[in-house]
């Protein structure tokens, strides 16, 4: 029983002994480990004028989306996404096999009455000369003169109904409205097409726009003709543009305002439906109260964003931030972050809770 016990205490020894030694060598590689030069800057109270901001999305300047006024099957699709057409240039056909049958009975309408027409301009004139002898009665060339009209009024009826169906013909083989790329495609070969349904896309290339969405608050500060600067975030770049059309209304937008803004050419690979964000010019007193900090120390994970603050052992602490309006560079800080505050700006590595930092 004693030897039993004794074994017991030896492995509870040793096993203690082998936790105390890993646990010594973890803290001295955490200790031994290299300080992340950081800097860090003290939070301060907002007191500059800044600028409104608004995000928004870029479209092309001139586009369509392509449909038609008739129901049917499509017959044929003559191009595809990415290709370049010109105006007039058919790019699909919708099954038009009733508007060919109506076209068929029109154009044998039209050979009757144009028959009818031509035997009453003959009777017509024939009577005329006759009763210009005094060799037919005013009654009669009354009858024939009528007869005369009818058939010219019905072979004028007859042309518009062709005119008409003419028309239904074009709504059955769609052409470009003008020169661009097909950007995208709705249907396919085989599908119903319905009226008003849209089949294409056609963009016209070079020339973009953004329709930016601006608050209540600041709408009445923003005036067509202003100048803006525009940052696309995919390219990291930053274009000038013009205020072209400031909307008078929200009733059907959420509350925004929407702000039309044509960019100016650059050598930016702009294409549609990058996202931007738009400066405008306005200077608009931010409020006093708030803790402004710039948006390149942010740390974003998800929908999360934060900041490194500096713990008194010298130690970079993730602090998790809820966030109000961007003024610029800068975003308003509404929780997470107190005034007099430090948090790190910039580190020459990677930073982790926990982290070593050494201040520059």
């Amino acid at each position: 029983m004693r030897n039993k016990n004794y074994s017991i205490a030896a492995v509870l020894t040793l096993t203690l002994a082998l936790a105390s030694c890993g646990g010594k060598e973890t803290k001295a590689v955490a200790d031994n480990a290299p300080a992340v030069p950081v800097q860090v800057r003290a939070v301060a109270e907002n007191t500059e004028n800044s600028f409104v901001t608004a995000s928004g999305k870029i479209e092309a300047a001139k586009s369509a989306n392509i449909s038609t006024r008739m129901m049917g099957y499509v017959d044929k699709i003559y191009v595809k996404v990415g290709d370049k057409v010109k105006n007039g240039q058919l790019l699909l056909s919708v099954n038009n096999a009733d508007v060919s049958a109506k076209l068929a009975q029109v154009n044998a309408g039209i050979t009757e009455a144009t028959a009818a027409y031509t035997n009453a301009e003959k009777d017509y004139q024939r009577f005329t000369n006759l009763f210009n002898e005094n060799s037919a009665s005013q009654k009669e060339l009354d009858d024939i003169t009528a007869n005369y009209n009818m058939a010219k009024a019905r072979l004028e009826s007859a042309k518009q109904m062709k005119n008409g169906v003419n028309a239904q013909m074009g709504y059955a083989n769609i052409r470009a409205p003008f020169n661009g790329v097909v950007t995208s495609k709705f249907i396919s070969a085989g599908d119903m097409a319905n009226p008003g349904m849209p089949l294409l896309e056609v963009e016209s290339p070079g020339k973009h726009q953004v329709l930016a969405s601006v608050p209540e608050s600041e709408i009445l500060e923003i005036q067509p003709n202003t100048e803006v600067s525009v940052l696309v975030k995919s390219l990291g770049k930053s274009v000038k543009g013009k205020v072209v059309e400031v909307s008078t209304s929200a009733k059907n937008t959420g509350g925004q305002y929407l702000v039309k803004v044509m960019l100016e050419a650059s050598d930016a690979k702009i294409l549609s439906g990058m996202y931007a964000t738009v400066q405008f010019p306005v200077e608009r007193k931010a409020n006093t109260t708030a803790v402004m900090i710039p948006t390149e120390a942010l740390v974003e994970n998800g929908q999360l964003s934060g900041v490194y603050t500096v713990s008194e052992t010298n130690k970079a602490l993730l602090r998790w931030l809820r966030l109000g309006r961007v003024f610029g560079d800068k975003v308003e800080v509404l929780s997470g972050l107190s005034q007099d505050e430090k948090y790190i700006l910039s580190s020459d590595g990677k930073l982790f809770n926990g982290a070593k930092v050494s201040i520059q």
